[in-house]
């Protein structure tokens, strides 16, 4: 018996120390329930409002967040509705950087396509 309460005792402590650094491992998940919502909603309104299409649109964001932080979407998102207003105020968003920082964002949406569509 008492060597029974050691195994679980040593089995209890493994846990605790392990729980912690599994949910280390894990994302974080840093993107704001809005943005996801924003995101689901277009999706939906370009693919269809059905629950098949809210799901695929769902898993869509889910798989932009595993490969792009926020930050990064946030400021390609950005980005790309600042140009679409046109003029010279946007010249200075055509260099290569920026087009790479909407490039980048833009692979992430066509992986969430191929993974969930």
């Amino acid at each position: 018996m008492k060597q029974l309460q050691l195994i679980a005792s040593a089995l209890f402590a493994g846990l605790l120390v392990t729980g912690p650094a599994a949910a280390q491992d894990k994302p974080v998940n840093d993107y704001p329930t809005m943005a996801r919502a924003d995101y689901v909603f277009a999706c939906m309104q370009v693919n269809g409002r059905s629950r098949q299409i809210l799901e695929k649109c769902s898993c869509s964001i889910d798989v932009i967040a595993e490969l792009l932080p926020y930050d990064k979407y946030e400021e390609a998102e950005t980005i790309m509705s600042v140009r679409q207003k046109g003029g010279e105020a946007v010249a200075p968003l055509m260099t290569p950087e920026y087009q790479e920082k909407i490039l980048e964002m833009k692979r992430a949406q066509v992986e969430g396509e191929l993974r969930c569509f």
